[in-house]
């Protein structure tokens, strides 16, 4: 059987590998599916601290896969499941981060990118909005800065991406970067650590009670659209949309 989530465990820590490079791990509904269920096991094994979510290939996640999409309601949950998790989840991205992938990446408690790595919210180049996504995106990004990119669906980089507070450092090497953090978390108790993320994810899970019903329905309804058909068209067909000024 096909795995698209890879799992290996390092003192304590398990780290969850968004393993589906043929897509560029981009959110099917088998791969939300799969990840929720070992974020499931994660949460109730007592001999996990922590979780890094990192991927292979040279994409973090390309958002969702145009071809199979998770239905909007399971991306929510999924969304929620990494933000309630009772244990910190650590995102490592080595790669390139689009459209939903960046929910994964805010839905995080800690977030670590290569320098190299690149970011973008494509969305509104295939003629839908980043609805679901903003669940987590919006409450921990600088808003003035996040109306640009959201707008624009221009790439940014990932100094950029720490300013706009969707990620908490960037380094040459994540590995290195990332080492006193996962030290941190194994010296840590694991009530400690729940309580804490508790009171540090508050404010997003109100956002989630707010709003999540709204943006699930906006987000079916906008890719049941004619403009969005045409974007996904085109892209799948790399070409310009019927709407691009030249």
């Amino acid at each position: 059987m096909t795995t698209l989530i890879g799992r290996t465990r390092a003192r304590a820590v398990d780290t969850l590998s968004l393993d589906a490079t043929g897509t560029r791990n981009a959110l099917s509904a088998a791969l939300v599916t799969e990840l929720a269920a070992a974020l499931t096991d994660c949460a109730k094994d007592p001999d996990v601290r922590a979780v890094v979510l990192t991927h292979t290939g040279t994409t973090f996640c390309a958002g969702a896969d145009l071809r199979d999409p998770p239905h909007p309601d399971a991306l929510v949950g999924l969304l929620r499941q990494i933000v309630e998790l009772p244990k910190p989840v650590v995102a490592r991205v080595t790669g390139h981060v689009r459209a939903g992938g960046l929910g994964l990446l805010a839905a995080c408690d800690i977030t670590a990118a290569a320098t190299t790595a690149t970011f973008a919210f494509t969305e509104v180049r295939i003629g839908v909005a980043p609805a679901v996504i903003s669940l987590p995106v919006v409450p921990r990004a600088d808003p003035r800065a996040l109306a640009r990119y959201y707008l624009t669906g221009e790439r940014f980089d990932a100094a950029e991406a720490v300013r706009l507070g969707l990620l908490t450092t960037t380094a040459d090497d994540v590995d290195e970067a990332l080492a006193p953090v996962l030290d941190g978390l194994r010296r840590s108790s694991p009530q400690g650590l729940a309580e804490t993320k508790r009171l540090l994810t508050a404010r997003v899970l109100e956002t989630f009670d707010r709003d999540a019903a709204h943006l699930t329905a906006l987000s079916a309804q906008l890719f049941a659209s004619a403009q969005a058909r045409e974007g996904m068209t085109a892209f799948l067909e790399r070409r310009e949309a019927a709407w691009v000024v030249a």
